[in-house]
């Protein structure tokens, strides 16, 4: 067993132990934060465990048809409600992010909550605020954790549609369909297995990748026709959006999921940056080839973290002077940031 899951048998006494649990997700839930959620609920309500979950804010749209999703409490549609969840809490579980800023305004009530805490998580550099940390970086994604926890818990694999359905799209959408990540032939034995359960693949990958409005279409049409700038003395390529432009095609939550990777197809670029104008900041989105480091290029000037190939962050000024900054940055690190690709 590796190294991580030895602390699985103490995770086992905290949920024997434990009488509310709360599951919760970091802000801006993506297709393994959503995944590795439900995947862990399903299994601990078949169980007979009295579990809740929570996000920070709103799911995307692409998420929203997931066996469950339904049940996840909103921190920033209902505080008051959400509050009497942590209160009551006895055990919460908080899963694929490992720094507490990455709970929003749930923050302050999770990290002063007496109850037991618990990370279950892929990303490096975790901060020190649980009671116990279940990580493993070499893994694509939390969701493959999850299967392996509750493969142990249970003793075999866990023979679940809705469970293996969750688990399913938390490790493609983390990899972009294996476009990326740190996965193995163990990652694709689990898929195996997950699809052993009669799960539909092809549904479930049509229901994330092919369920868009025709505005999101031409919204891309337009990222890559108008706003998409190649430098390719830095083998890079960058798209920034604003406010307005994403209002002119009627954008909604998740629209822009996957534009980040477009440039990636260009030959000879390594390294893409979405920028997407929010109020008061602006949002990036990184992806790199090879061992172009994204994760320490978003950590060291944005604010982020995130895998070597894909990362995210923030900067807090305008989209004009968050693109000056970043052509500054780059210009200035690139060739120390690049020497082995």
């Amino acid at each position: 067993m590796p190294e991580p899951f030895k602390y699985t048998k103490e995770l086992i006494k905290l949920f024997t132990a434990s009488e509310n649990i709360l599951l919760i997700s970091h802000i801006n839930p993506d297709g393994d934060a959503i995944g590795s959620q439900l995947a862990l609920w399903h299994y601990l309500k078949e169980k007979g465990k009295q579990v809740t979950m929570m996000t920070p804010n709103y799911l995307q749209e692409f998420l929203k048809w997931m066996q469950g999703s339904d049940q996840i409490n909103i921190f920033i549609r209902n505080r008051s409600k959400c509050m009497t969840i942590i209160n009551s809490a006895d055990l919460i579980v908080m899963l694929d992010f490992n720094h507490s800023n990455r709970l929003g305004e749930a923050e302050n009530a999770v990290v002063s909550s007496n109850a037991k805490k618990v990370i279950i998580d892929h990303h490096t550099d975790p901060s020190d605020f649980a009671d116990l940390l279940i990580s493993d970086t070499s893994v694509c994604s939390t969701a493959e954790i999850v299967y392996r926890i509750v493969t142990y818990m249970n003793v075999s694999p866990y023979r679940n549609s809705k469970f293996a359905e969750a688990v399913y799209v938390g490790i493609i959408t983390d990899t972009g369909k294996f476009d990326h990540g740190t996965y193995s032939g163990d990652t694709f034995r689990i898929v195996a297995d997950l699809l052993d359960t009669g799960i539909d693949r092809s549904l479930i990958n049509d229901l994330i990748y092919n369920n868009f409005t025709a505005e999101r279409m031409k919204l891309m049409g337009y990222a890559l026709h108008e706003k998409m700038v190649i430098l390719p003395e830095y083998k890079t390529a960058y798209i920034a959006l604003s406010v307005d432009e994403l209002k002119s095609f009627r954008h909604t939550k998740g629209d822009t999921e996957g534009f980040v990777n477009l440039p990636l197809s260009i030959n000879g670029i390594v390294f893409s940056v979405l920028f997407i104008e929010k109020e008061g900041f602006v949002k990036l989105s990184l992806r790199s080839k090879g061992n172009f480091p994204s994760n320490e290029f978003a950590s060291r000037f944005f604010n982020g973290g995130g895998h070597v190939n894909a990362s995210g962050g923030e900067f807090y000024d305008s989209l004009e002077n968050t693109i000056s900054y970043f052509l500054k940055i780059l210009g200035e690190n690139y060739a120390a940031m690049n020497n082995s690709v």
